[in-house]
Parts: structure tokens; sequence; C-alpha cells
């Protein structure tokens, strides 16, 4: 969501204005109704309320997303259904309504490219016939590789080959593919599907300064931070072991260590902290807005990263927004494109699963703070510049602007599997 209301916001200074087709507010399970204020008032937002498989659960729980909580035996049981009933994932039912309203929207023309950005990978699915049917150029933008492949095994291999081939048929199609690390461009650079086919590396970015809330330091208390979704991540269990070993060695750190784990979450990570004996260490406080979570990035002691399962070729977008804080990071990461971008801007990179090693980082740290030797805020590399969401919007409207002029590359005129903007 960040990525794409960044591009909203910051397109119309290089002469894109934004329409934008989205679900409903009470469609998702985590909010943030501050963002709104982002959000250009000449920006035309068509809101497609219901048709997912999780705005039908929400309803039928009776509304509210249930502070950002949930069951993970039951979430997964449910996405298991979904596995093998719906493709290429849950929003499939979603992205047909959106089409259909999408195309009552560029019948009265006036758009000139049409976007799609995933996940969910349904919205590519939508976008595809659109763009063929109205003769423009389509931008295929992939904030994650394909999901129904890389994050989880499809349930058959029928369904392995269904979900490859509706990939394929979005490469094949979409005039430019937007992807955001290095390392998924190069594999599909090597994919027959995205042959001749324009791929552009744009990465996530974040907005400098972002927030408003004040960052309060805790002088008596060492805080780690983790700011984004706690869900399919091991590794909050890594880090609730290594907080275990490190206090069963330096029991008076009880008092002085706290981590703050803010975003939507899984019950049993929250039931494995109170197993460990880390209630009144460990916090859970569920979603927080963008500007509270920049805040507590800010005022921590030390940042910690990982990655969801399955997100091999995806840089976490967090990880932008760590660096800017200049703040030390503790990265569960592999040897990946992003575990070397933390560990050469300064942080402190940790094999995922490693808890001893982690505790030993944490330890290093923490004894630094106690002992009045924690370095200040580093400066952030200089390269982060760059990755500010006003410079990435103008690098994509420079995009627009050649693929408005060069038009929609020539498409068969059957075949593929469904597409919104």
């Amino acid at each position: 969501m960040q990525r794409v209301l960044g591009f909203t916001r910051w397109l119309p200074e290089h002469g894109w204005d934004c329409t934008v087709v989205c679900a409903g507010p009470e469609d998702y399970w985590v909010r943030d109704d501050t963002l709104e204020r982002q959000v250009p008032p000449e920006t035309e937002v068509i809101r497609v309320r219901g048709g997912s498989a999780l705005s039908a659960w929400l309803r039928l729980r009776g509304g509210g997303g249930g502070g950002g909580r949930r069951s993970g035996p039951v979430f997964h049981g449910l996405r298991s259904l979904a596995d093998w009933w719906l493709l290429p994932d849950s929003y499939v039912g979603w992205a047909a309504r959106a089409r259909r309203v999408a195309a009552a929207r560029l019948a009265r023309g006036d758009v000139s490219v049409v976007l799609s950005s995933s996940p969910p990978d349904s919205v590519h699915l939508a976008a595809r016939p659109l763009a063929r049917r109205f003769r423009l150029p389509w931008v295929a933008d992939f904030r994650d590789p394909w999901i129904g492949l890389h994050r989880r095994r499809p349930p058959s291999g029928w369904h392995a080959a269904r979900q490859r081939g509706m990939e394929r048929g979005v490469l094949s199609a979409a005039d430019l593919v937007l992807v955001t690390s290095r390392t998924h461009a190069a594999a599909l650079a090597d994919d027959p599907a995205a042959a001749g086919r324009r791929v552009e590396f744009l990465p996530n970015g974040f907005e400098p300064g972002a927030g408003g809330v004040e960052a309060a330091r805790d002088p008596e208390h060492f805080l780690i931070a983790f700011t984004g979704t706690l869900t399919l991540t091991p590794d909050v269990e890594t880090l609730l072991e290594a907080l275990h070993e490190l206090l069963a060695r330096r029991p008076e750190a009880r008092r002085r260590i706290r981590a703050r784990l803010a975003g939507a979450y899984q019950e049993e990570y929250l039931d494995r902290a109170l197993a460990l004996g880390l209630k009144g260490i460990v916090d859970f406080p569920g979603p927080v807005t963008h500007a509270e979570a920049r805040a507590l990035q800010r005022a921590a002691d030390a940042l910690v990263v990982w990655k969801p399962v399955g997100c091999d070729a995806a840089i976490p977008a967090k990880v932008y927004e760590y660096l800017d804080t200049g703040r030390p990071i503790l990265a569960l990461l592999p040897d990946d494109e992003a575990g070397r971008l933390v560990s050469a801007a300064g942080g402190r990179r940790v094999p995922p699963g490693d808890r001893s090693a982690l505790a030993a980082e944490i330890e290093s740290l923490y004894l630094a703070w106690r002992e009045g030797r924690a370095a200040p805020p580093a400066p952030p590399p200089a390269w982060l510049a760059g990755h500010s969401r006003e410079r990435l919007a103008g690098r994509l409207a420079g995009l627009l602007d050649g693929l408005a002029e060069r038009g929609p590359t020539a498409r068969p005129a059957t075949g593929g599997e469904g597409g919104a903007r």
C-alpha cells in the first residue's frame, strides 16, 4: 500500500493524474485511516467493496479486522481451501468485479496507461484484458514475485502449472514489468515468458521525515522494535527465543530490556512469548498508524527485520525506513540481496533461525547501551536519498511518458487468463 500511495501522492508532481481502483475500507484486516490525508484531493478513488474471501470472512465475523490479530491455524486452514478453489488467489472474485468497474471508467476516456500492482496477483488478470480492449499500454508492478508460486506451495501439480501459466500470461503481455529487487529482475531476465518485454528495477522506498509523532526515547529501557506485519514469519519466534536465552544468563536485564513488535500478528506468537516468560518484556500492540510506526523506529535502540516465508527475492520495504533512522539494525536475513544491502549499510546480519547468534548481538548492543557506549544515530547511506518515494515516482513518470508516447505493444487477439488499474 505504501508503494502505491507514494505513486499516487507524487506522480501528479510529474504531470500524471491518478485514478485508483481499490477495495473498500472494511475489506482488509488492517487499516490506517490517517494515510487518507496523504492522498491528493484531486485523485479519483473508486472503491469496489467486497468480493474477496477475506472480506467475506470479516463480514461473517461481524465486521472489523479483529484488531490486527488472527489465529494462525484458522487462517492457514482457510487459505488452504482458497489455494484449492481460488486461482490465482482469494481476491480473484474482487478482481472480476474491479475489472467491470474499471472498464466503465476507461470507457469515459482520458486514461493513458493502465498500471496494476500486486499482490494480490489477481489484479494483473483484471488489467490484462482491459489494456487490450481499450488499446492502452499496461504496466505490471510486482511488489513481490508471483505469490502463488513463491510464498506457498500450490496444492497439486495442476495448480502449479495453472499458476505458472497465469504468471507467464502476465509477463508476456505487459508492456512494462516493474520489480522491487535486482534478484527478481535477474530471474525474469532468464524467464522465456518475459523475453522481449521491458523489465525495470524500481525499488521500494520511504518518505523522508514521515511521521509527525515525536520519538520519545526511554532512558530506563533498552528498546528493541519491529514495525510491519507479523504473519508467516518464523523468525518472530527466533527473536523470542533469543531474548529468553539472553535473559537466562543476564537476569538483571529483565528490568531493562523491552521489545515492541508493532503490526498485525498471529496469536501463536503472543502465546509463545508468554510460554517463554516474556510477559511485560515483549509487547504486541497490534497495528499502529504509520506515523506511530516511524516514531517507534526512531525511538528504538535496535531495529529487527526479517522476511516472511517464501519471499527470497524480496527486499522488505521497511529496510529503507530503518536506514533513514540511523538506528542499529539486527537483520535475520540470509546472504542475499536484502542481507547484503543491510550489511553494507552497517547493520548486523544474523542467519535466519540462529537464536544464539541473535542473542549475542542483542547482548552486545545492550551492554554498550547500559555502559553509556551506545553510538549516536548514524547518518543514512548516501544512496538512500534516491529511494525517496518522490524520486521513485519521478522515475516512474519517465517510464510512463515513454509508454504513452510509444503506445501499447501488439498483443495476440485471443488467449490469456483474465486482469485493474
